[in-house]
């Protein structure tokens, strides 16, 4: 279907009305197994842990959101990143972006690290450190952009470019933009990873990870590590986010319009000394956002004057903006990453990526755009006054 537009292939991308009854929407195929025509002869389907329709839609429709050729469903994000260490061996090295989700830092320094994995993390918004921490034993780099939580960009098209002249895997979490907003496979990078748990489902129901490629080889290992490891998502799971990829496009504008509302607020208020939005002209790396994608996503980044305390005052007097992580639904989050999201990270650590106690990180949902500007304003309102002082 290479020939429909985005919102197109979001609605009919591996979702052809079910031949037996007709059915429009792809049914829950909830069944752990199928009967065979003959020993040892399916009838296209074995067992749900290889294959189940359910997901197959599912895995088809992102893959050709993101312009790839395989797309692979996995119980999280997490299991997304644990099936991609499988194409590396012990004594392999990763570049990774210094300022990753608490989680993926976790797992990478104290899970993978364990099993003879080497990792580096590296501000990779900078290529020539991504050169000097490159090695012999440099098997792939693994970035996000914008990262979690400061918003930092990093051009997928000079990463991915350097990563194959050098024969290196490289990994874009398009989580935060989505391929409404961006695409890295088009811009050379051999996977995408999706935590589907964000804005592909939509709707803060479901738990489930994905990633892309148009790699045949890459996909092979994938495939046989995603059917021997068996992390899998269920049925429901693929139904739920096939469901949420459909309204995608829809969101991706109400969630920019309205981020994009919110941080021009956000600038202006004497109680924030800083907002990171890529759609402002602030951001240092705004040209690379109008470069590398179309559109800016809902997430924002501010830091409140007053520190940890006032930050404190603004997360407890939000009504609209529910104080709790993860990120990507419909409804809007706020969340502070030192203490939630990224507390797995040491305090040093956190200190040296800018994630002070005073940062606070939204997740703008499509509620009525006015309506989350005047939440926010009332909350900040309930901060003492001594804290324009101190600013």
């Amino acid at each position: 279907m290479k020939e429909f537009r985005f919102e197109t292939l979001a609605i009919h991308a591996g979702q052809k009305p079910e031949p037996v009854t007709g059915a429009v929407v792809v049914p829950i195929f909830q069944t752990s197994t199928y009967a065979q025509e003959d020993v040892g002869k399916a009838r296209g389907y074995e067992y749900s842990r290889t294959d189940n329709p359910t997901r197959k839609a599912f895995e088809e429709c992102l893959a050709s959101l993101e312009g790839g050729k395989y797309g692979l469903g996995f119980g999280s994000l997490k299991i997304s990143r644990i099936a991609c260490m499988y194409l590396l061996s012990p004594g392999d090295h990763v570049i990774v972006s210094d300022d990753v989700y608490g989680g993926t830092y976790r797992l990478f320094a104290s899970v993978n690290a364990r099993y003879g994995l080497e990792f580096d993390f590296v501000d990779t918004t900078q290529l020539n450190l991504i050169k000097k921490s490159t090695k012999p034993n440099t098997k792939m780099i693994w970035i996000e952009t914008p990262t979690n939580p400061m918003l930092k960009l990093c051009d997928i098209e000079q990463i991915a470019s350097w990563a194959k002249s050098k024969n290196i895997i490289s990994v874009v979490d398009n989580t935060f933009m989505t391929p409404y907003f961006q695409k890295p496979l088009s811009l050379g990078t051999d996977i995408v990873a999706h935590s589907c748990t964000k804005y592909l489902g939509g709707h803060s129901d479901v738990v489930s990870g994905a990633v892309v490629t148009s790699d045949e080889k890459i996909y092979e290992v994938l495939k046989f590590h995603q059917n021997a490891v068996g992390a899998i998502p269920g049925p429901f799971d693929c139904w739920l986010v096939l469901r949420g990829m459909k309204t995608l496009s829809c969101r991706m504008r109400d969630h920019e319009a309205n981020a994009m509302k919110i941080a021009k607020f956000l600038g202006g208020h004497p109680k924030v000394s800083k907002v990171v939005y890529p759609g402002l002209s602030s951001h240092p790396q705004h040209e690379l956002a109008k470069k590398q994608m179309t559109g800016f996503g809902g997430m924002i980044t501010f830091v409140i004057k007053g520190g940890l305390e006032d930050a404190r005052t603004v997360l407890r007097n939000t009504k609209l903006f529910t104080l709790a992580e993860s990120l990507g639904g419909v409804e809007s989050l706020i969340e502070h990453p030192a203490i939630m999201t990224h507390a797995s990270l040491p305090k040093e650590r956190r200190e040296e990526l800018g994630i002070s106690d005073g940062l606070i990180r939204i997740s703008v949902g499509i509620e009525n755009g006015d309506d989350l500007v005047e939440d926010i304003a009332s909350a900040l309102d309930k901060i003492p006054q001594r804290a324009e002082a101190r600013g």
